[in-house]
């Protein structure tokens, strides 16, 4: 494999909705650059990008993957990416390991959620963008119509670059506005080989606009080239590839091409234009980073004589292998088995076995230049957001900023004995996919998941079974419900045991009063004339707090509330503090139930991002779900709705929401209070509480 240097490198994220034809189009890329040697597809599990069981079986992507194409003296590195939402981490990693973003669009659907979240990402990243319609060999293919909606719902400054001879079944050639030429494709072409002609004359005047369109877009590009447009001098075609190369780095044009990756139409000019209008790693903008430790802001100047820096942007777990990390290099170059530093772990780390990725395969090569993707096992103890440079430098990139789960679930095993390999993959499986959250809840006495969607955790559940042999089973996770008190009351704890040596006697009275939301416990000594020792108050507080630990309504924590020791008695030689901590369990259990007790449940703030088309369809749920609404305004193109919302409501939320925006929607909660449950509820929370302790014990 030849190494490439920074100005020879374009590194290409290729994003895009679900289904659009992401994968297929970067495996074509590959095969007619020559860099792979076979043509692989999706519904045949042989794609090159997709190789996982799980994307075999449910075709489509789930996590990014790498491949390059060897074009015109240029390394393409693709970043295949998925495209639905439930894997959006997988994306915003493979765009910051990016120089652009190749935002690719099926001429049947048109701009779809996808496609305008990772629009989104792509610009508050700053990447340059282009446009790849695919799919035109589809019945329903319409260019005309999908250019229009990329205009109308992603950005004005979509130009096309190509336009396509015929659409669906009779899609047989693209005119090149470039060239002013016509590539009509050779029937059954295996690496799109084609016969260029003059523009058809049915198709002449579609020609002169789209070419007056382009023209004039790369005319507005420089003062000079506007005048001489102006004045009716030719801009040549060198002239305009090079205008439009600097109008795509500054974002201020968003070429379009088009083509069929099956039939491999296109792809040869899509590959001469990602070569010619991508932006080189070495023509970025400098990288800002911080020393490690002085948090000084550090430029990174893209070029080989830097001191090296990457950073880790993804993590995937082997077997037989260990973990493999894929990084990209901002700074600097390194050498197959070179000693780099993680500085915030404060260690060394040998990268053995340098190498590029293919797919699946990875090529062993003997150095990397700055602005390549690199791949190597076995690292000690670097993970993804890591970054690696040298022990001089010690420089630290700004981590790639993963969303947080939207849908949590329990999760546990359905065979006793895996508890301890469930928790080992569920590590694992974090580290590959850092959207993916995971921790064991002692209260509520589950292991609860987290991810973005319903599907992202069903996958993690497939994944755990045959990566680590655990068999487990999702359920709906608890509700951290608390109890409290309405009334006042006072009573006595007396506990006396006689057993025929030294005895155990202890003797309290306590009060419990209610504490305003949130106030937590307090305890108050009222104890005169010593009728208890002080040294036996602390444990008389002590089983107040365990017995208020255990609830009194449905065995929840009793907060928000005080009690006083105003009264007791002790015995000189049965007293002890055990017996009095005994008598503080017996006082709570015996005044708690005259203190009118009530459950209180978590109150979550929660903030819904949705269109306006379904605004009134968002509201109704949230007010079936016992929501209370604050209000709405616009945010951007968006309504966003803040309302309050129990917890126990929103169980599987995030579908419904899916769901009913077209997964357009989004949202965003936090806890807010307790609040008291309403008593039809109250009555359905003591059932399950009651089961739910049965079932723990009886494990």
């Amino acid at each position: 494999m030849k190494v490439y240097t920074g100005d020879r490198i374009r590194n290409v994220a290729v994003v895009g909705h679900g289904a659009s034809g992401k994968t297929s189009l970067v495996d074509a890329l590959a095969f007619v650059a020559g860099s792979s040697t076979r043509h692989g597809s999706v519904p045949q599990g042989t794609a090159l990008t997709d190789y996982t069981p799980d994307e075999i079986d449910r075709q489509y992507s789930i996590s990014l993957a790498l491949a390059h194409a060897e074009w015109n003296g240029v390394k393409i590195n693709l970043i295949d990416t998925p495209g639905y939402l439930d894997f959006i981490g997988d994306a915003l990693a493979g765009m910051s390991a990016a120089d652009a973003a190749l935002v690719v669009v099926g001429a049947t659907s048109g701009v779809e959620v996808g496609t305008e979240k990772v629009w989104e990402y792509a610009t508050e990243r700053g990447l340059p963008r282009l446009f790849f319609l695919s799919l035109l060999d589809k019945d329903n293919a319409d260019f005309e119509k999908v250019y229009r909606d990329i205009k109308d719902h992603l950005t004005a400054k979509v130009v096309p670059i190509e336009i396509p001879v015929g659409e669906g079944p009779d899609f047989h050639g693209i005119i090149n506005l470039f060239s002013r030429k016509c590539h009509l494709y050779k029937k059954g072409t295996k690496t799109g080989e084609y016969d260029e002609v003059d523009i058809p004359p049915e198709y002449q005047e579609r020609f002169d606009q789209y070419s007056k369109d382009l023209i004039e877009t790369i005319a507005t590009t420089s003062d000079d080239l506007l005048e001489r447009y102006l004045g009716g001098e030719e801009i040549t075609r060198e002239e305009a590839i090079d205008a439009m190369k600097q109008g795509v780095a500054a974002g201020e044009i968003c070429p379009l091409l088009c083509g069929s990756a099956t039939l491999t139409y296109g792809i040869k000019a899509l590959l001469s234009k990602l070569a010619e209008l991508v932006p080189a790693p070495t023509e970025r903008p400098p990288v800002v980073a911080e020393r490690w430790g002085a948090a000084t802001p550090v430029e990174l100047t893209p070029a080989d004589g830097s001191p090296f820096v990457a950073q880790v942007f993804k993590t995937v777990s082997e077997p037989h292998v260990g973990d493999v990390s894929f990084f990209r290099i901002h700074a600097g170059s390194v050498r197959n088995g070179a000693e780099v530093f993680n500085a915030p772990r404060s260690l060394s780390e040998k990268l053995n076995h340098l190498s590029i990725a293919q797919g699946r395969d990875r090529t062993e090569v003997p150095m990397l230049h700055v602005g390549d993707i690199g791949v190597v096992a076995k690292l000690k103890d670097t993970h993804t957001n890591d970054t690696l440079s040298t022990e001089a430098s010690q420089v630290v990139l700004a981590k790639i900023p993963f969303p947080e789960p939207l849908t949590v679930l329990s999760i546990q095993v359905k065979q006793r004995g895996e508890e301890d390999k469930l928790s080992t993959g569920l590590h694992k499986l974090h580290e590959e996919d850092p959207t993916f959250h995971h921790r064991y809840d002692a209260e509520l006495r589950q292991t609860l998941i987290g991810g973005r969607g319903e599907r992202h955790l069903e996958i993690i559940v497939g994944r755990l079974e045959r990566k680590f042999g655990v068999h487990a089973e999702l359920g709906q996770p608890r509700i951290a419900y608390r109890e409290t008190f309405k009334g006042k009351a006072e009573g006595q704890g007396r506990h006396r045991k006689q057993t025929g040596g030294r005895g155990q006697f202890g003797d309290c009275w306590i009060r419990i009063a209610p504490l305003p939301r949130g106030s937590g416990y307090e305890f108050e000594d009222k104890i005169k004339g010593g009728v208890i020792p002080s040294k036996y108050i602390p444990a008389v507080d002590k089983g107040i707090q365990e017995a208020a630990a255990r609830g009194v309504t449905a065995g929840f924590p009793v907060v928000d509330f005080k009690a006083e020791c105003y009264d007791g008695s002790y015995h000189d030689v049965d007293s002890s503090e055990q017996s009095f901590k005994m008598a503080g369990i017996m006082a709570f259990r015996h005044v708690a139930a005259n203190a009118k007790p009530v459950l209180l449940e978590p109150i979550l703030e929660v903030e819904v991002w949705t269109p306006e088309d379904n605004l009134g369809e968002v509201l109704g749920d949230l007010s079936s779900r016992r929501g209370q609404i604050l209000g709405s305004e616009r945010d951007g193109r968006l309504t966003k709705v803040r309302a309050y919302v129990p917890e126990a409501e929103l169980y599987r939320y995030a579908t419904q929401l899916h769901s009913m925006t077209h997964g357009r929607g989004g949202f965003h909660w936090s806890l807010s209070s307790y609040q008291e449950v309403p008593p039809d509820v109250t009555e359905k929370v003591r059932e399950q509480r009651k089961q739910q302790l049965e079932e723990d014990n009886g494990r």
